[in-house]
């Protein structure tokens, strides 16, 4: 059985993080607070400060989930090839701890100024999220858990290579766009461009697994 470590430390105290944050500003929050954002930014979803604080509490229990997922998936991986690339699997749980944190606190802070718009904060940080995703895709082994999981990258090791080289390029490249481009502009065009990039960075990796898979496969005699 792996030990707790420093890093395991670090991480459930980033996890705790925004409940802490939560727990100090609760007094002074309004009995009826908002609980989901429209894409525009707009909350659109209400509730009591109680059930704010379940949803945070859920976000907490989810990213130390998905920490420990990537701290054990050694283990529990049936290629067993993620043991050659356990350091690139905690900088990955790390990584989420910190953005579902960030998330979490935006949500909160967002339920005292009336006047804060989620959107302008929440985009650019979803933009950096890739470009650190992107910047570990190089270093991902094949797995079943995390990373470009297609049928053509599962099944063959120099397509999932191939692959996730690319979506390295694709996502760190989209993701600096996405950031740039949220901050910069007003929320409509932010919205405008966020969708589509998303939408752009998630499907030209599989596209391109496919047609890897395609030009690489043996031709019948």
């Amino acid at each position: 059985m792996k030990k707790f470590t420093l890093i395991d430390l670090l991480a459930l105290l980033i996890c705790l993080l925004p409940l802490g944050y939560l727990l100090y500003v609760y007094p002074t929050l309004p009995a009826i607070v908002p609980l989901h954002f429209g894409a525009d930014g707009k909350p659109n979803g209400f509730g009591t400060k109680g059930q704010l604080f379940m949803v945070q509490g859920v976000l907490v229990g989810v990213a130390f989930l998905l920490y420990l997922l990537m701290k054990f998936l050694p283990s529990i991986d049936p290629k067993k090839q993620v043991k050659n690339g356990e350091k690139t699997f905690q900088k990955l749980g790390l990584g989420l701890t910190i953005f579902l944190a960030a998330l979490s606190i935006i949500i909160t802070f967002a339920t005292i100024d009336k006047q804060f718009r989620i959107d302008k904060f929440m985009f650019p940080l979803m933009g950096l999220l890739f470009v650190f995703l992107g910047n570990l895709m190089y270093s991902i082994k094949p797995n079943y858990f995390a990373g470009v999981r297609t049928p053509w990258t599962l099944e063959n090791e120099d397509n999932w290579r191939a692959t996730h080289r690319l979506a390295g390029k694709v996502w760190v490249a989209g993701g600096l766009i996405v950031t740039v481009a949220t901050l910069v502009f007003p929320a409509p065009v932010s919205t405008f461009i966020f969708i589509p990039a998303i939408l752009i960075m998630s499907f030209i990796p599989v596209i391109y697994s496919y047609i890897y898979f395609k030009q690489h496969q043996p031709k019948n005699l």
